[in-house]
């Protein structure tokens, strides 16, 4: 089997690629230097959008942009992975395709709300495996947002930039998501967790515990969220909310649940948002009395309950769980992200992490019926720092 662990990708990183590039291109360093890391999110899952809680943390994979700004609302990026785009920031971004339309929507979102942007000119490079459930959207529309803002020498805090992102996701996208990926890769504490409540969106750090390290593990399988159930569940959760007559399932109670006869799907969905924002909560008290035995355990529950009551794990996922959780030094495992493939997460003894590494590649096998398309990796990663500007123009 095709497989590795490694701490961090081997190749040199995004952002010396990224100035790399530019210097190639333009023959000096680039004015400007801006990064946001993707995220992994421990517990807390498909809460985030009915107004619950969530525990992720960034990684210490980025999306940077190396740029300059440049006159007029042209903008062009290009990157070694991804080809190139351009686009006027006068036109409609649903007519800018692929990859573009991130950095298009972010700069009409910007603009939209009052900030000062300046177009650029940039290139663009990413750790951040794509479409592995590790919000590699998220980090391009919060390092857009940055260089739209640093090219014209402006300001926006780290919670707006999470919000405009969110809405380049639902009004340009069309995807019903929350602002969970957004807000971690613009705020997060390097050393840390972040509970975020998502009604209030106060954020809290939490520190993981000192004897345990995180381990994202990426089956290779991919999904396409727009062409996934994600809709499906956001729907039925709205549904669950409406028939229990509250503002949103973040409100519910288990004993409300009676209440949802002859809807047992709609009382599945339901029964795992309450109890996920109960574990996300245990979860952070845990982490801060250092109990990760305790914490390892509410990840076990997250991922049954998201295999059976929300129906969105896979394969793949179960998979490496399993293999995960029957490895040596594993506290828990749950699979991240909306599901259906890529990546799931562990908590490891620090100690045992070898072992614990070696026994889940030795063990998992890709099922037959879950195409892969990437090697299967498992990353030991620390919490990492939120979006930055690396380099401001002068």
């Amino acid at each position: 089997m095709n497989s590795s662990s490694q701490l961090t990708p081997t190749q040199p990183s995004a952002v010396s690629r990224a100035t790399e590039a530019f210097e190639r291109a333009h023959g000096t360093p680039p004015p400007l230097v801006v990064r946001a890391p993707g995220r992994v999110n421990l517990i807390g899952e498909h809460t985030d959008y009915n107004d619950g809680f969530v525990l992720p943390m960034a990684l210490p994979f980025d999306l940077v942009i190396a740029a300059a700004a440049i006159d007029g609302s042209d903008v062009t990026a290009t990157s070694e992975g991804f080809g190139s785009t351009s686009f006027n920031l006068s036109d409609d971004p649903l007519a800018t395709p692929g990859w573009g339309r991130y950095l298009h929507g972010m700069g009409v979102m910007l603009s939209g709300a009052g900030h000062r942007t300046q177009a650029w000119t940039g290139c663009v490079e990413t750790d951040i495996p794509t479409g592995a459930s590790l919000s590699s959207s998220a980090a391009l529309e919060v390092a857009a947002g940055l260089a739209f803002i640093g090219g014209a020498d402006s300001t926006v805090t780290p919670l707006e930039l999470a919000r405009l992102g969110q809405r380049v996701e639902n009004e340009i996208f069309g995807l019903p998501t929350g602002i969970m990926d957004q807000l971690v890769s613009a705020s997060a504490i390097a050393g840390t967790a972040l509970l975020i409540d998502c009604r209030t969106l106060q954020q809290r750090a939490v520190p993981l515990p000192e004897e345990a390290v995180v381990v994202v593990m990426d089956t290779g399988t991919r999904r396409e969220l727009v062409d996934s159930a994600f809709g499906d569940r956001q729907r039925d959760c709205a549904d669950a909310a409406r028939v229990l007559g509250v503002t949103a399932l973040r409100d519910a109670t288990m004993s409300d649940l009676g209440r949802v006869n002859g809807h047992e799907t709609l009382v599945r969905r339901a029964r795992h948002v309450i109890t996920e924002n109960e574990r996300t909560c245990a979860a952070a008290a845990a982490m801060e009395i250092g109990d990760a035995p305790a914490l390892g355990h509410l990840m076990n529950e997250s991922h049954r309950s998201l295999a059976g009551c929300f129906e969105v794990s896979g394969p793949a996922l179960d998979a490496i769980v399993a293999a995960a959780q029957a490895a040596p030094g594993c506290y828990g495992a749950r699979m991240t992200g909306g599901g259906f493939a890529g990546c799931a997460v562990a908590l490891v003894e620090r100690d045992a992490l070898e072992r614990f590494s070696a026994s889940v590649l030795e063990s998992y096998r890709a099922p037959v019926s879950q195409r892969s398309i990437a090697p299967v990796e498992l990353w030991p990663v620390e919490p990492s720092q939120g979006a930055d500007m690396i380099h401001e123009s002068a």
